[in-house]
């Protein structure tokens, strides 16, 4: 082949196929970037509310708007408010993690064997159902702001089921796992900087067991989270 003819056939495939995939690619990436995106989740710090193998939606549109590939804002018109699970770089690992808010700027929070107190306020709780697969652990609602949440404890487990009073300072929120005894939280890594939090979760777009073959959990695709 002429060199003619090999320029000819390279100016063809990048106006024909490379250049449309790398339009395509570059939109789809702005758009995870920016507007929303979905993430697997790894561990079981959420459970029950989030199991390994769930891919979880993050609505980044949920608070504000933030120019793609950057952490620069452009708009801001929402707060995380309390109860929101909420997708954020820890601050010190700046590992992605997926938590549930309990604290807001100026909020006191204290935590007394595992019963949350959020300004000076008890939280309610109720007993649940046992959940198939989290064997020897308590099962209860957990009431915040007149929102309810389920939330897994494991009695004699080693961690922080007490803590506080402690004051969240402006700019910050304090975030926790709904597995509360099996959780690397606020209560280990400390608050969260606004400007850390990416979005919020919503629903769960789909879940593989990856105890059984990544086979699917068809139940909880499309499920929405409390």
């Amino acid at each position: 082949m002429d060199a003619k003819k090999l320029k000819t056939l390279c100016v063809q495939w990048w106006r024909d196929w490379i250049r449309p995939f790398l339009i395509i690619a570059i939109v789809l990436c702005a758009v995870r970037s920016a507007v929303a995106d979905w993430n697997d989740v790894p561990t079981g710090s959420m459970k029950p509310s989030i199991v390994e193998g769930d891919r979880i939606f993050v609505n980044k549109l949920a608070y504000d708007l933030k120019a793609p590939f950057t952490a620069w804002r452009l708009a801001r018109w929402a707060e995380p408010a309390r109860g929101d699970i909420v997708v954020f770089n820890e601050p010190i690992k700046e590992q992605r993690y997926v938590k549930r808010v309990i604290g807001l700027p100026g909020d006191v929070i204290a935590l007394r064997e595992n019963r949350l107190f959020v300004n000076g306020q008890a939280a309610a709780y109720a007993p649940l159902a046992a959940v198939e697969g989290m064997d020897h652990r308590t099962i209860v609602q957990e009431t915040l702001s007149g929102r309810p949440h389920p939330i897994a404890l494991l009695s004699g487990a080693a961690s922080r089921s007490s803590f506080g009073p402690i004051k969240v300072p402006e700019g910050h929120y304090f975030v926790m796992g709904d597995n509360r005894d099996e959780s690397f939280d606020s209560r280990y890594f400390g608050f969260v900087e606004r400007d850390r939090i990416q979005g919020r979760a919503t629903r769960i777009v789909l879940s593989l067991d990856p105890d059984h073959y990544y086979t699917p959990r068809w139940e909880r695709f499309f499920q929405a989270l409390p």
